[in-house]
């Protein structure tokens, strides 16, 4: 894809997603990291009806620390994988208060050493709570970034380079929500609204979706 191609597709992206944020409910650095580690293999709708129910009482670490892996179970039950889940939540909470008293790290090297936190989440919370340009790179974004041609990148952290390459670096973190909304609200996994795209003329993917049902 041409450099110009390639900027009018951004461009397009800053337009109309401009603005755009997590769709994940928290107010304080350890709610996001919590709400982070739970949206693996899960929305970010059921996430957020999870952490609606447990935040109230278990909002920081030293809260949650003292749960049991069966009590901490029992509250994340309807999230995907939640024994997995409970497990690293309960290891990464022990670990920020033995480490970091109590608070987020606030790098990447760090994150990552927490039990649960990938590169993709570790990318997040530096960017969104501390401001550290990164680009996160979800189902979303890999899934979006290969259709629009931004990327051929066979893994994530492919794509990951790709886009820090050609994205200015002052808006990784706002291309990422582009790129995620886009995903989902029109991109979709099975059934792209290529119709409703603004991209469409833009766009290489070949197998587009003229009939919606």
């Amino acid at each position: 894809m041409t450099k110009k191609k390639t900027a009018l597709i951004l461009a397009c992206l800053e337009e109309t997603y401009a603005g755009t944020a997590t769709a994940l409910n928290y107010n304080s650095p350890f709610e996001l990291l919590i709400a982070v580690i739970l949206s693996a293999q899960c929305t970010d709708e059921r996430v957020n009806k999870v952490t609606q129910r447990i935040f109230p009482q278990y909002n920081q670490p030293q809260k949650i620390a003292e749960l049991s892996q069966e009590e901490m179970e029992n509250l994340i039950r309807d999230c995907g994988l939640f024994r997995s889940k409970a497990k690293n939540i309960l290891a990464t909470c022990k670990i920020i208060l033995q480490e970091y008293g109590g608070r987020v790290p606030d790098n990447v090297k760090d994150l990552m050493g927490l039990p649960g936190v990938g590169k993709k989440t570790a990318n997040v919370i530096v960017n969104i709570i501390y401001g550290i340009p990164a680009i996160a790179v979800d189902t979303h974004v890999f899934r979006v970034s290969h259709r629009l041609g931004l990327s051929d990148g066979k893994d994530p952290a492919a794509v990951e380079k790709d886009l820090m390459r050609i994205i200015p670096r002052e808006k990784w973190g706002e291309a990422h929500h582009w790129l995620i909304w886009h995903g989902r609200k029109i991109c979709k996994a099975r059934k792209p609204d290529c119709m409703e795209c603004m991209l469409i003329n833009l766009c290489p993917y070949e197998d587009k979706n003229f009939i919606n049902k």
